[in-house]
């Protein structure tokens, strides 16, 4: 359809002047309302006031300005339907066949800290999504444009044929179709707060956008896309900047984002190594290359492949030790330019800067079944050791709580059911994902051997017997944190008492499905 008449009616006005002028170029009439046309007007271009099409004035503080008949009458007719034509002259309706619209600014507005209920309501746009639902219902015939960074190309193909193209039409309407479905999500979740609704509504709506299109899923034969939460500004693995390598596949962002939230956890500089969302390495130390030493030698079977996280600026001499083994990928908030210089000699490994993920109690954890989702507060808490008791007649030393406290916040971060061993400030091993918690210390213990002696192991959730504390013992561990919480405490609190192994429950689980 050959564009004779646009409405032009934004609240983000990037482009808008630009895009008015090279319509006007094109002998488009251009009809707007009052913040818009005063900016078009200003720029000397040519543009007809909607209360002119409408007969009727702008009125209560512009609540109501295109709720009019001349203006979706010419919006939603059917253009080669003679009923629709008739109705269109009987009542004096000129076609409108080009609307740019976008919406007031209610997802800004409740973002600022001493928003008011008022602020928002009156930040909750009417007129807008009526117009853009219509033209993109109506996209047959009309073009609807929602985002300025398509005024360009939509200005292209008029140049290039007079109009635009069927398909292009149907992509700008589903894309409004998303900008309004996207905008009643965002007050529907804002007035479930003001209702007390908290982070679980009665009905959840969430906004994400593609982000790309990944070539495959976990495994070759699933298809696979990454979608970005829409607007997301915050820290982490999605606002992340690629400074070199592959595109992330699938299993690399589930394994970075794994990787991150551990190294997160850690005020000192820390350094983790993942595998298969997984810790085979973790280590913290005085400077970041001394607690990257210590993860990769905690297990440098298991580190070959792997995904490293790190939570300082990576500098030269870590990144040198680095450089030393294949890694998929590298996270860090920042990386020196000698460290790039290493590490980007390496055209595959995936270079990642983005900011260290921070404690969010509005954060949501989600996982999908058949016909539904499961949703919960993201675990992103540690019990403080304030709220931790001994429970055994022998007291950690001050050497074995710093090492429990270590091991607490590794095994948070490891697949139930979770073991890890633990000592000088890196894990020793790790026992993930077993069918039984006695299978998960043996094979924690077994990768740590000798160096389990005098080493600490923690546990993700209770013992239901004593018998993972008497493994523990006879390997020579000295120390062990766990939630506690069994109706058999007691035989696990025995047995340690028995073999002289200080033992702390945290009465916080930390289960990881």
């Amino acid at each position: 359809m050959k564009i004779k008449r646009a409405l032009l009616s934004v609240s983000d006005k990037a482009g808008i002047v630009e895009f008015a002028k090279a319509l006007h170029s094109l002998g488009v009439e251009l009809v707007s309302t009052g913040g818009t046309m005063k900016v078009i007007k200003e720029a000397g271009i040519p543009v007809t006031y909607v209360s002119e099409v409408t007969g009727f004035p702008e009125i209560m503080d512009g609540r109501v300005k295109t709720l009019n008949p001349y203006i979706h009458g010419g919006i939603l007719a059917i253009r080669d339907n003679p009923a629709h034509q008739a109705a269109m002259a009987e009542h004096h309706i000129t076609g409108i066949d080009l609307v740019a619209v976008n919406l007031y600014p209610f997802r800004q507005t409740v973002a600022k800290p001493d928003v008011t209920l008022q602020d928002a309501v009156e930040n909750i746009d009417i007129g807008g999504p009526a117009m853009i639902r219509a033209a993109a219902k109506n996209f047959h015939y009309v073009t609807v444009v929602v985002n300025p960074e398509r005024y360009e190309a939509v200005i292209a193909q008029l140049k290039a044929g007079g109009e635009v193209a069927f398909d292009n039409r149907m992509a700008l309407a589903q894309e409004a179709f998303s900008h309004t479905a996207a905008y009643d999500a965002y007050i529907s979740r804002y007035l479930s707060g003001q209702l007390g609704q908290g982070l679980f509504p009665q009905t959840l709506h969430m906004v994400y956008e593609k982000a790309q299109d990944l070539r495959y899923g976990e495994n070759p034969h699933q298809a696979a896309a990454f979608y970005r939460e829409q607007y997301y500004t915050g820290p982490g693995v999605a606002n992340a900047k690629q400074l070199n390598g592959k595109e992330l596949s699938f299993n690399n962002i589930v394994d970075v984002e794994a990787a991150y939230a551990l190294a997160a956890e850690f005020a000192e500089p820390a350094a983790a190594i993942i595998k298969h969302t997984n810790p085979c390495g973790t280590g913290i130390g005085a400077t970041l290359a001394e607690a990257y030493s210590k993860a990769y030698q905690a297990d440098p079977l298991s580190a070959y492949g792997g995904i490293i996280a790190l939570n300082r600026e990576v500098d030269q001499e870590t990144a040198r030790q680095i450089s030393e083994l294949f890694a998929e990928a590298v996270i860090a908030p920042a990386f020196s330019q000698e460290a790039l210089d290493i590490l980007t000699k390496k055209k595959n490994v995936r270079l990642l800067a983005a900011a260290l993920p921070q404690p969010d109690s509005s954060r949501l954890d989600v996982k999908s079944v058949a016909g539904g989702i499961l949703s919960q507060q993201t675990d992103m808490t540690t019990a403080p050791q304030a709220d931790m008791k001994v429970i055994t007649k022998r007291q950690p030393t001050a050497a074995e709580w710093e090492q429990l406290l270590f091991a607490w916040k590794v095994v948070k971060h490891v697949k139930s059911n979770a073991i890890v061993v633990a000592n000088d400030n890196k894990t020793l091993g790790v026992g993930a994902g077993q069918m039984n918690r006695v299978g998960a210390a043996g094979i924690a213990l077994a990768q740590a051997g000798d160096q389990a002696k005098g080493a600490v192991l923690a546990s993700d959730a209770f013992f239901p017997f004593g018998d993972t504390v008497k493994a523990a013992g006879e390997a020579g561990i000295t120390a062990i944190i766990q939630p506690g919480g069994s109706v058999h405490d007691e035989d696990s609190i025995k047995v340690a008492d028995e073999l002289g192994i200080a033992m702390v429950f945290t009465g916080m689980r930390h289960f990881k499905h």
